[in-house]
């Protein structure tokens, strides 16, 4: 079988079961470096343009925990207002790398799934080690990043800070900061419906309510739910995969007796049904000396093959995923003598998921694979600002993190499981084989950043941040169950794949130095200039997969940390009286110690290891203009080179592993790292204008581009994501009715059906198999907010 690129024919059967209904898209608000309030949790939204839709708003933020114009902070940071993704439809957070630069999201689901920026953080599956870019919602910090695969609902805004953050920003990162704040309750009753249909029988519905409780007590609950049928053929039955369902609400009470003193508590749960991570064959890997080896095995085992570019798989056993998460937090502010301020956010979150995989094949080689995750995490952090105005301000913290996770690993074998694992027959025929993983970790830390204005327009910053982390953590697998007695070859097969094993006690220690400086001068009002040195460090983990712990030692389980220091130079400008936004700077950041995801082919394992030093260098730029009344227009990209600078014990593409002779590893020194596309190129605008009536028409357009990618880390010439472009359109008309707004809107999600790929995945005998984005979808929204 050649390489799968072929691009998916439009389907009139996926026209015809477009259901009619209701529709939205709110206003393109895309807002420039807009951060949360921590210390005032009940901020409007913040709109782009002033009344009269002639000039920039100033954007108030505080990325630094005090309250400044976004133009005013010397940092490379993106910011997408709530508005702005409910306009382009984007409703998860896979889907951001459409909207801003330099962000890659990896998702297959909600355990397989990384978020990297600047093409650093791709390490996917990771039960023993966090992600090199750091999650937030409300200033809680994710443990995992499937924590943050739910639906965004009644968000205020999702901040995107690009290199370390550790000097102000909770758990320590290296690469950077996803923030999401979503809407606090108010004062003022708000209420609203949103109600969107689609194809492949789509279906959300959200809803909001808040208000005052009393004079000191206001509340708001929020409320969605979101089902399809799913956009794959399953040959096999004739079934829709890659769909299902997804619930969830968000309580809250905001407490605020003067203007002293905020306390808001946030309670929330989600859940998911689904056979998300549905993957197709992207590609069977090489052939060598005429043999395909992941065709002729599929041959040998019965199988019927199928073109995954045509959105089809052939699955004999289910796709599924179960998810079950929540968790509860408490903010509270305090204002003290001389206008200090007294921060202090309190959490607790858990996240279960369970999986059914497929082995990918219409035959019983494998009934059931994958991993189970129970997690809990708590943190407290608490902040101390100190006044501003003067030469000197500064802010001190102090965090700890702790969490525990178990994980259970299984693989349940069929009758024709040696046919495709080319194992000894009766090796794994029948078997099954369950293991477990536990880590707790325990993360404490202090931190403190100031700032000298040494003049009116040189400002001097400087951070720190010591971190020292406690990790503890086993790994065993139980003794194979099922299948028949068999000697030799056979059983020293399975022995290694499915043996007894226990890794004993684990334990890893670390003490992580984080600093940052950084040098600002305004050369003019409207134009501010910055240079700075950032150095991050965050710890080691653990594997808790067996794989080939037995012959290596258990020490192999453990990875090492990961430190990143880093170079940017940067601007930022409002320009043609106040109508022109444009930001843009240069970075270079080099990794060493770097943390990424590796396949081993001989145990059919996915595993963490430390991939040498990693060199990220670039441009990033973004810009807003205002050219004529009632047009918006957004532009922003990067140009990112992303290589190793030393991997000489990398593992082996198979075009090299499955070749007679093959070396035991490869040297990748000067590649580019996996998932990091060089070029990224995002666009995208709104049009309203004003009827005679009192409607406002509106219609939005967005581009986003991504350049080809390494799929996996051994960079195989049979796993290169290719180049795509997806193209997204909406129109509308928003009214007043009674004390409320109606909007009803048409919305074309890909309008030009490009079948693309967003994560590639290793399969077995050296084929490849791919995550298709989203096809073309059509659907209506409608919203009430009264």
């Amino acid at each position: 079988m050649s390489p799968l690129h072929i691009a998916r024919p439009s389907s009139p059967q996926r026209l015809k079961r477009l259901p009619l209904a209701l529709l939205l898209a709110g206003s393109a608000g895309w807002t420039q470096g807009y951060a949360a309030d921590s210390s005032t949790p009940a901020t409007p939204p913040t709109k782009t343009a002033t009344a009269d839709g002639t000039q920039l708003e100033t954007v108030t933020v505080t990325t630094r925990r005090r309250e400044e114009s976004s133009q005013d902070v010397p940092t490379p940071m993106s910011v997408v207002s709530g508005q702005t993704l409910e306009t382009q439809r984007v409703y998860r957070i896979q889907d951001l790398q459409q909207l801003v630069p330099s962000v890659n999201v990896a998702y297959m689901h909600a355990r397989q799934s990384s978020v990297s920026i600047r093409g650093l953080g791709n390490n996917p599956a990771s039960d023993g080690l966090e992600g090199s870019v750091g999650l937030y919602i409300d200033n809680v910090y994710l443990g995992r990043p499937g924590m943050a695969v739910f639906d965004l609902m009644d968000i205020e805004q999702l901040e995107v800070l690009r290199g370390p953050q550790g000097t102000l920003f909770g758990k320590n990162t290296t690469a950077g900061v996803i923030n999401i704040s979503t809407r606090a309750p108010t004062f003022t009753p708000e209420r609203s419906i949103e109600t969107s249909v689609g194809e492949d029988g789509y279906f959300q519905t959200k809803g909001t309510i808040s208000g005052p409780l009393n004079d000191e007590l206001a509340g708001r609950f929020s409320a969605y739910r979101t089902r399809s049928d799913g956009d794959i053929k399953n040959e096999y039955d004739g079934h829709d995969l890659n769909g299902g369902s997804r619930d969830g609400f968000r309580g809250q009470l905001l407490y605020k007796p003067n203007e002293s003193f905020n306390l808001r508590w946030i309670g929330d749960y989600n859940e998911e049904d689904s056979s998300a991570g549905t993957r197709v064959l992207f590609n069977t890997g090489p052939t060598i000396n005429g043999t395909n080896l992941y065709q002729a095995r599929a041959d040998a085992a019965g199988a019927t093959l199928v073109d995954g570019s045509h959105r089809k798989v052939n699955l004999n056993n289910d796709q599924h995923v179960n998810v079950h998460q929540g968790g509860t937090s408490v903010e509270a502010n305090w204002t003290l003598p001389s206008d200090f301020t007294l921060t202090s956010v309190s959490s607790y979150r858990w996240w279960n998921f369970t999986p059914r995989n497929d082995e990918g094949l219409n035959v019983a080689a494998v009934y059931n694979a994958g991993v189970s995750v129970e997690d809990k995490q708590y943190s407290q952090e608490f902040r101390l600002a100190s006044p501003t105005g003067g030469f000197f301000d500064y802010v001190l913290g102090a965090y700890y993190f702790g969490s525990n996770l178990d994980n259970k690993s299984f693989a349940y074998y069929g009758p024709l499981a040696d046919i495709w694992s080319g194992t000894p027959s009766g090796a794994l025929n029948n078997v099954s084989s369950v293991g477990n993983g536990h880590i707790e970790t325990n993360s404490f830390a202090l931190f403190g950043q100031g700032t000298w204005h040494l003049t009116e327009r040189l400002d001097f910053t400087a951070g720190v941040r010591g971190t020292y982390e406690e990790k503890s953590a086993w790994v065993t697998r139980d003794a194979p169950l099922g299948g028949a007695a068999v000697t030799g070859a056979a059983a020293a097969a399975r022995r290694a794949r499915a043996g007894v094993y226990d890794s004993g006690d684990l334990n890893q220690y670390s003490s992580s130095p984080s600093g940052l400086l950084n040098l600002s001068y305004r050369l003019t009002d409207d134009l501010l200039t910055y240079a700075t040195l950032s150095h991050g460090e965050k710890s080691g983990g653990v594997n808790l997969a067996v794989g080939t712990a037995p012959i290596a030692g258990a020490d192999s389980l453990l990875i090492g940390t990961e430190r990143a220091n880093n170079a940017e130079l940067g601007f930022k400008s409002t320009l043609w009286d106040r109508r022109l936004q444009l930001n843009a700077n240069l970075f270079w950041t080099q990794v060493n110690g770097y943390q990424t995801n590796a396949y081993d082919d001989v145990n059919r394992v996915q595993y963490l290891t430390n991939a040498g030093s990693v060199r990220s260098r670039g441009v990033e730029f973004e810009s807003t203009v205002l050219p004529v009344r009632g047009l918006t227009l957004n532009l922003n990209g990067s140009y990112n080179d992303v290589s190793y600078l030393s991997y000489k014990d990398a593992p082996c593409p198979p075009e090299v592993s499955l070749a007679p002779g093959a070396p035991a590893s490869c040297d990748l020194t000067g590649h580019q790292v996996v998932g990091a596309s060089k070029w990224i190129g995002n666009a995208n605008g709104e049009y309203k204008w004003n009827l005679s009536n009192g409607f406002e028409e509106y219609v939005t357009a967005s581009y986003a581009f991504r350049s080809k990618a390494v799929g996996t880390v051994e960079d195989s010439d049979f796993g290169q994501i290719p180049s795509y472009a997806v193209v997204n359109l909406s129109t509308g008309l928003r009214g007043d009715f009674n004390q409320g707004q109606w909007d009803v809107s048409l919305w074309l999600k890909n309008a030009f059906d490009k079948t693309y790929y967003t994560t590639l995945w290793t399969a077995a005998n050296g084929g490849y198999e791919g995550l298709l984005g989203t096809p073309r979808t059509l659907g209506l929204t409608g919203r009430y907010d009264f």
